[in-house]
């Protein structure tokens, strides 16, 4: 019997898909558009560091998302903020100061609803305003932890490792092909297909707004994947030594895991729905 080289054992193809895919996963989420927006502004000879947050949820004690900036005694400044996609003016209002921090607060929304806001601090003889862009901060619902979120995320993960290691064992022409193509369905379909869905109905109030209702990347992107490989596995099953089909669909999987998670995500648009403002000329 002719013995494998390590990189084609099984062991080894586990180690290296469970590595890589952590890796994906991490890098997905922290660039996605909800994750804290960081940076730090420079005003005369003071450094500001800042963690501005782009996603609260609808729940809570207050009717304000506050966001706290530590800044010496000799800062003061003030924010703008209005409606994402709505023909709302700018709202101005001071940098409250609590100890040594600034804090600026935002009104709730409903969910899927956002609001977009910019900070101006000065010393009196510098002013900065930062971020360059204004931040857009999406609200949503609570999403029970144990019942959906979680085993949401846990199954998702599980569809990219087996994705991922599917595609291997289809590359190197072993003889697991089919039997991994069908746990990578099922995981998919679990987690994308039924407790995507819940998940989207807590956090947004719609079970799907992805095609052909709406154009949400999040469920476009699932129900890609999950066609991808449910013809993958009717092709691998049919015959066994089909395993083209198996690489395009881990493939396909791996590019839309690549995409930053929540982008073109749910959201209001004002604009749809409410008037243009117009003056009135006396």
């Amino acid at each position: 019997m002719t013995k494998l080289p390590f990189y084609k054992r099984s062991w080894f193809l586990w180690v290296i898909t469970i590595l890589f895919t952590l890796f994906i996963a991490v890098w997905q989420r922290s660039t996605g558009p909800t994750y804290p927006k960081k940076g730090q502004a420079e005003i005369g000879n003071e450094v500001i560091k800042y963690k501005l947050i782009r996603s609260d949820e609808v729940e809570g004690e207050t009717v304000e998302t506050e966001i706290a900036i530590k800044a010496p005694e000799n800062i003061n400044g003030s924010y703008i903020f209005k409606r994402y996609k709505s023909f709302d003016d700018w709202t101005e209002k001071p940098l409250e100061r609590r100890g040594d921090e600034l804090i600026l607060s935002i009104p709730r929304q409903p969910k899927a609803g956002k609001m977009e806001y910019q900070i101006s601090m000065t010393d009196g003889l510098h002013t900065v305003k930062f971020p360059d862009e204004p931040v857009i901060m999406r609200y949503k619902g609570v999403v029970p932890k144990l019942p959906v979120l979680l085993p949401h995320v846990l199954m998702m993960l599980l569809a990219m490792i087996f994705s991922t290691r599917t595609g291997l064992e289809a590359i190197f022409r072993r003889h697991n092909t089919f039997r991994l193509s069908l746990w990578t369905l099922i995981f998919l379909s679990i987690g994308g297909l039924i407790l995507g869905p819940i998940m989207q109905k807590y956090a947004f109030d719609a079970y799907w707004t992805g095609w052909p209702f709406g154009h949400d990347l999040t469920d476009n992107k699932t129900i890609v994947a999950w066609t991808f490989w449910l013809i993958a596995v009717i092709a691998v099953y049919k015959v066994r030594t089909r395993r083209v089909m198996v690489i395009i669909a881990a493939i396909v999987l791996l590019a839309i895991y690549s995409i930053p998670h929540s982008m073109m995500g749910s959201e209001i648009d004002h604009t749809k729905t409410e008037a243009p403002k117009t003056e009135v000329n006396e």
